[in-house]
C-alpha cells in the first residue's frame, strides 16, 4: 500500500493531477470537419500534452440523453476503483444535438449531430449540412489522437465502451470502422446494454427460443418469419439494408469479417430485463429478443455459431439498465482498465 501510495505521488507530481470533474477546464475541442467545427470531448487528461504515465485510454460514449458529463463521471469512478485513475486516460466525447427533438445548447463551431432515425448519431450518420462529415468519424479521430507515441508513449491499449445508446454506437462502430487496424495499439470494444444490435443476414432466432450465457440456446436462427409483416428488421441499424452515413462506404463483406475479428466483450447486466429508459420496442428491435438481456445474449450466440467469432460476455449480476452500476461493478473493472 506504501509503495502504490508513493507511486500515485510522484505521479501526479511529473504529469499533474487528473482532471475527475466534467468541467469546462477537464473538456477539450476536437478539431472535425471544416475550418472552426469541433466536438467537445471531457478528458482526465490533456489529449495534445506529453504523459509517460498515460498506460490505457478509456473512451466512454453516453447513452440517448447525450449526458456525456454524467459518463464521464462514471468512466473515472471505475478508474479510481480499479486502482488505474493516475495511468488512466478517460475521454467521454459529447454528441450534442440540436436537431428534432433535441435541444442541446451548442457552443458556436460545435457540431449538431443527428438526434434520431437510421442517419443519427448512434449509427454513423453525418451532421446535418456537414455533408461528408460522420459521428463515427470523431471516435477515429479520438483513436488517432491517442495512439501518437510521441504524447503517449508508453500507452498499452486503448478501450473503447458505450452503455444503452452507446452501445448500439459501439456495436456498428466496431464494424465498421476503418482506423483500427493501422492504428499500432490494440482496441478492445465493450458493448453495454444496448437496446439493439446489428444483425449481419436476415436470420434471427426461432420465436420462442431462448439463448444462454453457457454458450447454447433452445432454438436456431432462420430467416424471419414475421419479415413481410415487419418489413424493416433487416434495414440500417437492425440489419444490413439500406446502410447510411459511414457504414455505407463498405461493402457487406467487410462489415461482417471486421466485426467477427474484432476484441468485443458484450456487457449485460443481470437485472436489464424491464422496458424502461428508452427500451426500443419496434417491431425490429423486438425481432430480436424480448429484453435488453435476452436480446444480448441471443447476440452473442449468434455471432458465435453463425459468422465465427470469439466475443466476450460478462454478465453483472445486480445491475439493471444503469450506467454507473455497470461501470463500476467488480465484473467491469478489468475489462474497461486491463493491467
Amino acid at each position: 500500500m506504501i509503495r502504490w501510495t508513493l507511486l500515485l505521488i510522484l505521479a501526479a507530481g511529473a504529469w499533474g493531477a487528473p482532471c475527475t470533474r466534467a468541467a469546462p477546464e477537464c473538456a477539450e475541442k476536437v478539431p472535425l470537419g471544416p475550418a472552426g467545427r469541433f466536438s467537445l470531448v471531457y478528458r482526465s487528461y490533456p489529449l495534445g500534452t506529453q504523459n509517460a504515465a498515460i498506460e490505457r485510454a478509456l473512451i466512454v460514449i453516453h447513452g440517448a440523453g447525450r449526458n456525456a458529463d454524467h459518463y464521464f463521471a462514471s468512466g473515472v469512478a471505475g478508474a479510481l476503483l480499479a486502482e488505474g485513475l493516475e495511468t488512466t486516460l478517460v475521454a467521454s466525447p459529447r454528441f450534442a444535438s440540436g436537431a428534432g427533438n433535441c435541444r442541446d445548447k451548442l457552443d458556436a463551431g460545435e457540431i449538431s449531430w443527428g438526434c434520431s432515425g437510421p442517419g443519427d448519431w448512434r449509427g454513423g450518420g453525418a451532421a446535418p449540412g456537414l455533408a461528408g462529415v460522420h459521428s463515427y468519424d470523431l471516435i477515429d479521430e479520438l483513436l488517432k489522437i491517442l495512439a501518437r507515441r510521441e504524447v503517449f508513449p508508453n500507452l498499452k491499449v486503448i478501450v473503447i465502451t458505450g452503455h444503452s445508446a452507446g452501445g448500439q454506437f459501439l456495436n456498428r462502430y466496431a464494424a465498421a470502422n476503418r482506423v483500427e487496424t493501422g492504428l499500432g495499439v490494440p482496441v478492445r470494444h465493450v458493448v453495454s446494454n444496448p437496446s439493439s444490435y446489428l444483425y449481419l443476414d436476415e436470420t434471427r432466432l426461432t420465436p420462442g427460443a431462448a439463448c444462454t450465457e453457457k454458450g447454447d440456446c433452445t432454438g436456431g436462427f432462420s430467416v424471419y418469419r414475421e419479415g413481410q409483416n415487419c418489413t424493416t428488421y433487416n434495414q440500417w441499424r437492425y440489419g444490413m439494408e439500406k446502410r447510411v452515413g459511414y457504414a455505407a462506404a463498405l461493402p457487406d463483406a467487410g462489415l461482417r469479417s471486421q466485426l467477427a475479428a474484432r476484441d468485443v466483450t458484450y456487457l449485460l447486466g443481470g437485472l436489464d430485463t424491464l422496458p424502461l429508459f428508452g427500451f426500443d420496442g419496434s417491431c425490429p428491435a423486438m425481432a430480436q429478443g424480448p429484453n435488453r438481456l435476452a436480446r444480448g445474449l441471443t447476440y452473442w450466440n449468434y455471432l458465435k455459431s453463425k459468422h465465427g467469432a470469439r466475443h466476450n460476455l460478462v454478465i453483472v449480476p445486480n445491475c439493471g439498465h444503469n450506467g454507473r452500476c455497470m461501470y463500476t461493478a467488480d465484473p467491469a473493472l478489468p475489462l474497461l482498465f486491463p493491467r
